[in-house]
């Protein structure tokens, strides 16, 4: 059976468990950034297809906490209301919400810290992982909702620099990302330590499908 890893275009997340010889597959509207099994197409139509298991990196982009400011006039919430965003906001947490359905029996739907708001809609994700726990100096929470997978463990958790430090600068390099026309899909991109904790951890399941 094949793993989706949907709504990526880098590869990193699919060719982590191909290098474990786990079948996987990216599905995302770009075509893929590195050579390998990939459908470049709308994810959303193939949450049908059965699957052994399904990873999403949905568009946090209206969800996350870093953005919640934008749903209000001029970035200030005595402003009032954006109804742009508040509907951009309740359309990204639709498509969020659409990838619990996907027909496998386990699902990761991946994001970021997100804002009271989105909480409401797509419910609280836990846990929250870094990719330094997972020997990446970067700083990055990641949080998830699960079904039919254990929270990620740990496999080399690094010591984070002090704060103020030009270490530490260096480890931020995702919240101090530049503005640039491809700023959204650097930031967004899976760290490979992840990536192969999802690979070693989550993919031993792959083949126990076929006797449920």
């Amino acid at each position: 059976m094949t793993w989706a890893i949907m709504c990526e275009c880098s590869g990193t997340v699919r060719d982590a468990f191909l290098a474990r010889g786990i079948d996987a597959v990216s599905i995302d509207l770009k075509p893929t950034r590195k050579p390998g099994p990939h459908i470049q197409g709308d994810a959303l139509e193939y949450i049908g297809k059965r699957w052994a298991g399904v990873i999403a990196h949905p568009v946090c982009k209206r969800l996350t906490n870093a953005g919640a400011k934008h749903l209000y006039i001029g970035g200030r919430k005595e402003n009032g209301v954006n109804p742009e965003m508040w509907d951009a906001m309740r359309k990204g947490a639709e498509f969020f919400n659409a990838f619990k359905a996907c027909n496998a029996p386990r699902i990761a739907i991946e994001n970021p810290i997100s804002h009271c708001h989105a909480r409401a809609l797509i419910g609280d994700l836990r846990p929250f992982v870094q990719p330094w726990w997972f020997g990446d100096p970067v700083f990055k929470a990641t949080g998830f909702w699960l079904k039919g997978l254990p929270p990620l463990r740990p496999t080399n958790k690094l010591t984070p620099p002090m704060p103020g430090t030009e270490e530490h600068k260096k480890w931020s390099v995702i919240h101090r990302m530049p503005p640039g026309p491809d700023r959204e899909e650097k930031r967004s991109n899976t760290p490979p330590g992840i990536a192969r904790a999802m690979a070693d951890q989550w993919g031993q399941y792959a083949d126990l499908l076929a006797a449920e």
